[in-house]
């Protein structure tokens, strides 16, 4: 049996995803996901992981990834410490769903690795499948970070959610995953929906009130509407199966008629209404 360290969140959610269990023997500090695992050992941030600690815990196998901003130090220690090192770096739904495969391959378990691909992609087209048809597009405006402000481009997996959902993404037109931007260039590009989802921040520690009162926003649709949503971090900012949580929230906060709002736990719940 193979001993696996994760080390960023998004890959101990896909591990979970694959099915493993007694395989995993140490995570990242920020991997709070899923509640069966907080007891494994702990190696560090995901940006400075120890690799005395990883060391100790004899891996056959470390899983990284570059779709965290700043992993390339941990990669580069794994490397001149010899620790067998596996490196994902999805920037798509579709990536995510071959992450499976590749993660699933390189584990000796193709199998599941196919079917864990193949249930990600079904519950897409679900997904999509009870989405209405509409006359207008509604304009969503994500939110990762509120000083400088950074929000999600045309090259980010938060676009394709709003495409599954229907809508379109107020800043799909810069053409890169990340954009800084401001307030009032916000507030001028009219989104119908603020969502937000500050990376690495708790939900309950992000109050409305820090919206209401930015003086570019004052006297526009964005406080009039009072379409601004807090929500989960964890299922916007990490590229894994529980991305389909946050497609559903979404999905719910535009149609309110066709699905329920989705609790934390499985992302393959059901949470359309039924007929």
């Amino acid at each position: 049996m193979k001993r696996i360290i994760s080390i960023c969140p998004s890959n101990t959610e896909m591990l979970h995803f694959l099915g493993l269990r007694e395989e995993v023997c140490g995570l990242d500090d920020f991997s709070d996901w899923p509640h069966t695992w907080q007891h494994l050992p702990r190696v560090g941030p995901d940006l400075d992981i120890d690799i005395d600690k990883v060391k100790a815990l004899r891996p056959d196998l470390v899983i990284a990834s570059l779709s965290v901003p700043g992993m390339e130090k941990n990669i580069a220690q794994l490397k001149q410490a010899e620790i067998p090192t596996l490196v994902l770096n999805p920037k798509t739904l579709k990536d995510i769903a071959e992450d499976f495969v590749y993660l699933g391959d390189a584990l000796g378990i193709p199998s599941q690795g196919r079917a864990a691909k193949q249930r990600f992609l079904q519950e897409i087209s679900l997904i999509q499948a009870a989405i209405p048809r509409q006359t207008t597009t509604p304009r969503l405006y994500f939110e990762w970070w509120p000083k400088p402000v950074f929000t999600p481009g045309r090259k980010s997996w938060l676009t394709e959610l709003c495409q599954l959902v229907g809508a379109t993404n107020i800043y799909a037109d810069h053409d890169a995953e990340s954009v800084q931007t401001d307030w009032g260039d916000v507030a001028a590009r009219q989104p119908d929906y603020v969502l937000v989802t500050w990376t690495g921040v708790p939900r309950e520690r992000i109050k409305t009130t820090f919206f209401t009162s930015r003086p570019a926003w004052q006297g526009t649709p964005l406080i009039e509407k009072g379409n601004i949503h807090i929500l989960e971090e964890g299922w916007f900012c990490r590229p894994s199966p529980r991305l389909l949580l946050g497609v559903k929230q979404v999905a719910h906060l535009l149609y309110p008629d066709r699905f329920r709002a989705p609790e934390e736990g499985d992302p393959y719940q059901d949470t359309r209404l039924r007929p």
